[in-house]
């Protein structure tokens, strides 16, 4: 059977209550959920790990000090042998070579999940997948989105999903 992960970055949010009803249903659904930082509080970590089934968080560049102490800044896990990293690049800044991200890790991962950018990234370099899910909101043009990334006996796939239209684009 096929292991299911939902990816989330970046939702800039003081409570879960205010993550999309739909991120929220398949954080919950799915077989792990991972969010790749930028939280803002930490009520937002909370409700991630009591609604998802098993959940994974890393700290991101805007994240307050306490939230950064109360979890790590990048973790490995695997599934069916796949090793999959999770990450949220600490020096901010504009975008920057995907590759990277590799040095952070103690071992090279099969895919690296991260934030930051606030737009989807689903690219394989070397053998690596890098998957950006985006923003968790959406802003004035730019949709609330969220990737899945289904492990299936050494098989890897990945989708980026749009969630919610950005407010520009839903006046369009």
């Amino acid at each position: 059977m096929p292991t299911r992960i939902v990816v989330v970055s970046d939702t800039h949010c003081r409570d879960w209550d205010e993550i999309h009803p739909e991120i929220r249903r398949l954080v919950a659904g799915a077989d792990v959920a991972v969010h790749c930082g930028d939280y803002t509080e930490m009520a937002v970590v909370e409700g991630m790990r009591s609604s998802a089934r098993r959940a994974v968080v890393v700290h991101g560049n805007s994240d307050p000090p306490e939230l950064r102490s109360a979890i790590p800044y990048v973790d490995v896990m695997v599934v069916e042998g796949c090793k999959i990293g999770v990450i949220h690049p600490a020096w901010g800044g504009p975008e920057f070579p995907l590759e990277e991200l590799l040095p952070d890790f103690a071992e090279r991962p099969d895919v690296v999940l991260f934030g930051h950018f606030h737009e989807t990234i689903n690219e394989s370099r070397d053998g690596v997948l890098y998957l950006n899910p985006g923003q968790g909101y959406s802003s004035f043009m730019v949709p609330a989105t969220i990737a899945i990334l289904t492990i299936d006996g050494g098989d890897i796939s990945a989708e980026v999903r749009q969630i919610a239209p950005g407010r520009g684009a839903a006046a369009t």
